[in-house]
């Protein structure tokens, strides 16, 4: 589980997050983004960092 900036706990994987947001740019298509679809890609990349540093450090302790 990886800590959203507000503090909560998110059970989404990182493959999921990034699953997210290779659909929010298929979406897109190739324009710009609208300001909530910025607030949304911008959401999801620090998720998907939290998630990716939370799965490291599980594979850490696992070792």
């Amino acid at each position: 589980m990886c800590p959203k900036p507000n503090g909560r706990v998110s059970a989404r994987s990182s493959s999921e997050l990034n699953d997210r947001i290779r659909a929010l740019w298929q979406r897109a298509g190739g324009r710009p983004f609208t300001p909530d679809e910025r607030a949304e890609y911008k959401a999801l990349v620090v998720e998907w960092a939290a998630a990716i540093q939370a799965e490291r450090s599980d594979v850490a302790e696992a070792a």
